[in-house]
């Protein structure tokens, strides 16, 4: 059963509105009256010193409410079936510009850098609070499951009108936020470990006003100077299945959370509930990103060497060993890739980017060239032509990578949006269910300026003058 929260209780609390809309070409150009001479239509075109504005879409599965369209879930009055799939990009219009987001397994963040007092919301599946209490509208004491719209999510900051919000992370039930002057907070399932704080036999999770402020770290978790220094998308906090990690200023990792695979890092393989440095190869060396979704871990260093730990079944740390995971970071010795200067990895598959802004993939799955190759232990380079480089786009380079837990997704430097892996639940946002199995651009009305990617859908910010 899914459960909707009322628009006039956010608006109510919270003092704004959020909107929601379809894309749609026909309002962005506005006729003006016709001119009797001729009687032909005048169009007003976009100016050229019109200013971008920052938009939101969403694609992918929406039965949990994670792309935050309450009709696709429970149908107006217009429509008489849900939308189970969004396979195109969809327009979530919100007042406030958001400046990070991050998909979940079946949820979504998001998060604006702004000193109001709501920074960040939340929606889809909140069985284990991971998008913290959402109080019912009917009754006050108990929290939503679902929630099918963006929610504000409460954190219990000492200076709420001063601090910012920089980073989400979401994992498969629980959620990081990063803030610039306050260190990191943590939401829901923690029975791993994985929210950086005790583990508590048999705890609920299900409507738990639990928000916790995670210690330990020996300096503060990257934050304003570092975060405006940095290339965009170098993740700061990222959350794996179950296990976290963190960046901290001066360049070391920390892990807390499921360690069955080594994706802490810790060498053991057991549960940690509080976070602990990260040492193995990266001991004496300064990290720059660390990036995970499943059970593999990576980070990349300042001198761009690519580092890894975690899972390595399907091949993703193959070039160090043969053995089916690694419990201590290892230096991963990339032939022919040249300076990475940004890694993802989902739950099977690897993707690195070099400083030309040439893309590698490996691990198994969909990689992006083409249905022969599903297997590599190697890193295979993804030609620059199928992200739209050619005579007369000689430049064209790719300037972020993400992956989801089977697919991936990349930004060029010109603002397009490739994506490329299984199609779970329409989460390529291609217009039709099937597997793409080269770099496909996604249409958007705009430039991309970052993307979230999930298990079946993704979170697209948009910089357009339309």
């Amino acid at each position: 059963m899914f459960h909707m929260m009322a628009l006039s209780c956010v608006r109510g609390r919270y003092g704004f509105l959020l909107r929601f809309r379809g894309f749609a070409t026909a309002g962005n150009v506005t006729p003006n009256r016709r001119e009797p001479a001729d009687n032909m239509p005048v169009f007003q075109y976009v100016g050229e010193h019109r200013k971008p504005k920052e938009k939101v879409f969403v694609w992918g599965f929406s039965c949990t409410g994670a792309l935050g369209i309450p009709s696709f879930v429970v149908p107006d009055s217009g429509r008489k079936k849900p939308r189970r799939y969004q396979l195109t990009p969809y327009r979530l219009d919100t007042e406030q510009k958001i400046s990070s987001s991050a998909c979940g397994y079946g949820f979504t963040l998001l998060a604006s850098n702004t000193k109001d007092l709501t920074k960040v919301w939340g929606m889809g599946l909140n069985k284990d609070s991971q998008l913290g209490f959402q109080r019912t509208q009917h009754d006050r004491s108990k929290s939503y499951d679902y929630v099918l719209e963006p929610s504000p999510v409460s954190l219990p900051l000492a200076r709420p009108q001063e601090t910012r919000i920089l980073q989400v992370s979401c994992g498969r039930a629980h959620s990081l936020v990063l803030t610039d002057s306050e260190g990191v907070f943590s939401m829901g399932n923690n029975a791993y470990g994985q929210c950086g704080r005790k583990i508590v036999e048999d705890e609920v999770y299900s409507g738990s006003h639990l928000v916790h402020k995670i210690e330990g770290f020996d300096s503060r978790v990257v934050q304003v100077g570092e975060y405006r220094r940095a290339v965009a998308g170098r993740s700061l906090v990222a959350c794996g299945q179950d296990h976290s990690l963190f960046l901290t200023e001066t360049g070391s990792v920390y892990a807390c959370g499921w360690g069955a695979d080594g994706q802490t890092g810790l060498g053991h393989h057991n549960k940690t509930a509080l976070p602990v440095p990260v040492l193995g190869d990266l001991a004496g060396v300064r990290i720059q990103q660390v990036t995970t979704y499943g059970d593999c871990s990576l980070a990349v260093s300042t001198d761009g060497q690519l580092f890894g730990w975690g899972n390595s079944e399907y091949l993703q740390l193959a070039s160090v060993t043969e053995a089916t995971q690694i419990s201590s970071p290892r230096l991963l010795p990339l032939k022919a890739v040249g300076k990475v200067v940004q890694a993802a990895c989902g739950g099977t598959q690897v993707a690195v980017l070099n400083e030309e802004g040439e893309v590698f993939v490996w691990g198994y799955g969909i990689l992006g060239k083409g249905p022969n190759l599903s297997e590599s232990e190697i890193p295979e380079k993804v030609p620059a032509t199928l992200f739209g480089r050619s005579e007369f786009n000689p430049t064209v380079k790719v300037s972020q990578i993400r992956c989801g837990l089977t697919n991936f997704a990349a930004i060029t430097d010109r603002g397009e949006l490739f994506v490329w892996g299984k199609n779970v639940r329409g989460c390529l946002g291609i217009g039709k269910r099937d597997d793409q199995y080269f770099p496909w651009r996604v249409t958007v009305p705009g430039h991309v300026v970052d993307v979230a990617c999930g298990v079946d859908h993704m979170v697209a910010l948009v910089k357009s003058i339309i």
